[in-house]
């Protein structure tokens, strides 16, 4: 008898009132955008993630984004769900509340009396008047009876503020802590001046230049300092200054634009007339919308509830808020921006506000079917970012920051190498992976941390290099997608150095415990092994998570597991095992242990990286009926288009990239390799739009909530018996076709022939 069909159980949700189940088809004219739920995942706490997101009111990739925020400045979670006080509309380009924000600043609206400070000016709001979607914001400010509303551009924003005529009006712009000069200059109605607030990661002249153009005269206007009066100078620089202004509420809605740069304020006047001009505010939200939804039309799906369409369209947003660009085209149209690496103005392209450890699993692969010219321009700055620096960046915000671990920039690379993705000089790249793989960094995230014990040993040490395991099996991928484009552009000395390291991971295999393990530099084990032992060796994670960090030769881990059926035994346990937690080397629970327990599927931890490709391995071992089912339960469990709809951080767009790719039926598990190991459609069509004008359609029969075994499929027209697709399939145009049914196929893609890429068996 096939087995019963596991209860997908829900992931608690403070919000239900959010969730609406219907059945009803995408309509032709319905928005994409308007499907989008902005406010996902930020009912979060230091504590407790739900997402740790914020309802960024940006354009895809764009320089800056906006978002309301309720917290403190120096909180970093500063919007959180659960409050009911708004303290201003603030540029943001924080990419997690991790890695905190910089060149922040924003305004408000008061009426009635000035109140400059940002306890004293806080409004009273309500989520039931709130509008929040990707290109526009609305809300009530019950406090001071102010509708404020904004809409984005790429580097600009269009705000409209409605006042009660009865009452006089103010709009209050903060500069924000560690830096910050403003001028108000009435004559030609606006605000200048610039921020330099960052929490690390910039040269000396850093500083974010901004102009805020108002569309009416001010009655009166002047400056403030928190914890002094406000007055009517015109000018003020400090430590955190700010400046207000009064406007003629009878008027009718204040309008106005705020445009920045990075560069100066003369580019700053540049970005606001090219990217609004004289463009209402409407006109601005119209085009916002318009590039929404052309975005998310890269994907079309039909079938599917509304809480699954709704969950789908806010993964395909969040998966294309980052990176954030830094380029500004002059007045010319020609490309420049200001580097945070060496502080300079160079020409070309560059990106930031991203972690490689998050987005290399499955957002980057994205963006290679989805953008891949763009994605070579993210390329072309991760090498303009080493010719500045000496170091390939890791985890940039807006410069390199000191945060994760691994070489993934490698696996960026190899990940558009092999899949078509040439627009970037593959030759430095190999360089500059040579470089980083051989030195330590001057921060332990970027350059190869534990490296002379690497190449000495083939492992870092635990007693040298912190999380040294995490580490050891993260540079053995890394070096693999190294050789592979080393092998691609012929050099074959670089190619041959990588391959030899591609093989470390089994250096951390105890066969005794059954786990990877840390190494001390003796060559003994760490002691008192506990696999659910959370910290170094490993990150953020334990042996439960990491053993299952070999994506480059799935097949060399069976083998060491003792084949086929002690591999899947092991991935079944994952799920059937105590969620039980060792703080070990953190000393106390964190975040990511405590949503763990909460989603209550064993030792699988989605809400953080490195487990989210186990799932996809059961079709290396001839089962890929488990992958089925098992992806279809963690959509259905742990992603919902609530406040608190994920299972912990979003981190960049992985955790929504996951969902994507999922709902489509198919996972990047090896991104260097050009395959997707397959899953389960959920929906009963899905249309790929890809850029050079063809399109791949996902094609289902018989699919539906409970309906997730593939009991046949086809490619083309033709028989396709084996579990992953290869991209050029997909980046080719066609079909793929899926029989949905309720019972397990054990015989369908289940032969040797049919699992994906190893490194042991096909290299």
């Amino acid at each position: 008898m096939p087995d019963p069909n596991p209860l997908f159980l829900r992931w608690p949700t403070a919000a239900a009132a959010f969730t609406l189940a219907a059945m009803a088809p995408v309509s032709a004219e319905e928005s994409l955008a308007d499907l989008v739920v902005t406010l996902q995942g930020s009912d979060s706490t230091h504590s407790f993630s739900h997402g740790n997101t914020y309802p960024a009111v940006a354009l895809p990739f764009a320089m800056n984004a906006w978002s309301p925020f309720t917290q403190p400045v120096a909180d970093s979670f500063y919007y959180q769900y659960q409050q009911n006080r708004l303290r201003g509309l603030r540029q943001t380009h924080q990419p997690s509340p991790w890695i905190a924000d910089y060149a922040a600043l924003a305004v408000m609206p008061v009426s009635g009396k000035l109140v400059c400070d940002e306890e004293g000016r806080a409004s009273e709001f309500s989520h039931d008047t709130e509008i929040a979607r990707p290109y526009y914001y609305k809300a009530e400010l019950d406090t001071w009876n102010v509708t404020a509303e904004m809409t984005p551009t790429e580097r600009c924003a269009s705000f409209r503020f409605t006042y009660s005529p009865d009452e006089d009006g103010y709009v209050i712009f903060d500069g924000f802590p560690k830096g910050s000069s403003v001028e108000v200059q009435p004559d030609q109605h606006r605000i200048v001046g610039w921020v330099k607030n960052n929490n690390g990661g910039v040269p000396e002249n850093f500083a974010n230049y901004f102009i805020v153009q108002f569309d009416q005269p001010f009655l009166k206007q002047g400056t403030w300092k928190p914890g002094s009066e406000p007055n009517e100078e015109l000018q003020a620089e400090d430590e955190h200054v700010g400046a207000w202004v009064q406007i003629d509420p009878t008027q009718g809605p204040v309008t106005f634009k705020i445009a920045s740069s990075f560069i100066d304020r003369d580019q700053a006047q540049t970005n606001l007339d090219r990217e609004i001009g004289d463009k209402d505010f409407d006109a601005v939200k119209q085009a916002a919308l318009e590039r929404w939804n052309d975005t998310l039309g890269r994907i079309e799906i039909e079938g599917g509830t509304d809480d699954e369409r709704k969950t789908f369209y806010t993964a395909l947003y969040r998966s294309t808020l980052f990176p954030h660009r830094l380029n500004e085209p002059d007045e010319n149209g020609k490309n420049r921006y200001f580097s945070p690496y060496d502080g300079k103005i160079h020409e070309g392209m560059m990106f930031t506000d991203s972690g490689f450890w998050d987005t290399f699993r499955c957002v980057h692969p994205l963006f290679n079917i989805l953008f891949p010219e763009m994605n070579g321009e993210i390329l072309q700055g991760v090498l303009a970012a080493y010719e500045q620096s000496g170091w390939l960046p890791a985890w940039a915000s807006p410069g390199h920051r000191g945060c994760m671990i691994g070489n993934h920039a490698f696996s960026l690379f190899a990940d558009a190498y092999g899949k078509g993705v040439r627009n970037f000089d593959a030759q430095k790249a190999v360089e500059a992976m040579l470089h980083d793989s051989s030195h330590e960094g001057p921060i332990a995230s970027i350059g190869r941390d534990g490296a002379p014990s690497y190449l000495e040993k083939g492992y870092a040490a635990h007693d040298i290099t912190h999380e040294s395991a995490a580490k050891t099996l993260e540079y053995a991928y890394n070096d693999f997608c190294a050789a592979l484009v080393a092998e691609g552009v012929g050099n074959s000395e670089a190619a041959k150095t990588f391959r030899a390291r591609t093989g470390n991971y089994k250096k951390l295999w105890d066969p005794e415990v059954g786990f990877m393990r840390g190494r001390l530099s003796n060559g003994e084990w760490m002691p008192d092994f506990d696999p659910a032992r959370w910290g170094s060796p490993f990150t953020e994670g334990c042996s439960w998570h990491y053993t299952w960090s070999v994506f480059h030769d799935v097949q060399g881990l069976i083998d060491l597991m003792g084949g086929d059926e002690a591999f899947t035994t092991k991935l079944d346990s994952v799920f059937q095992a105590d969620p039980r937690v060792n703080t070990g080397a953190y000393g106390g629970m964190i975040h990511e242990m405590a949503e763990m327990v909460a989603a209550n599927m064993g030792q699988y931890a989605h809400g953080n990286q490195p487990i989210q490709h186990m799932i996809y391995l059961y079709g290396y071992a001839g089962q890929p009926w488990k992958t089925q089912v098992r992806a279809r339960e963690v959509m259905a469990r742990l992603y919902h288009p609530t406040p608190d709809g994920l299972c912990g951080d979003e981190d960049n767009g992985q955790t929504s990239a996951w969902y994507v790719f999922s709902a489509l039926g198919m996972y990047p598990v090896n991104p260097a390799v050009p395959e997707y190991v397959i899953g389960s459609p959920l929906f009963d069509k899905a249309t790929i739009h890809l850029e050079n004008g063809k399109t791949f359609t996902i094609n289902t029969a018989a699919n539906g909530p409970m309906r997730h075994y593939i009991q046949e499929a086809k490619i083309n027209g033709e028989s396709l018996d084996r579990c992953f697709l290869k991209h050029d399939e997909i980046a080719n145009g066609g079909e793929v076709f899926f029989r949905m049914g309720s019972y397990k196929n054990e015989d369908w893609a289940a032969g040797p022939d049919a699992r994906p890429f190893s490194e042991s068996r096909n290299h």
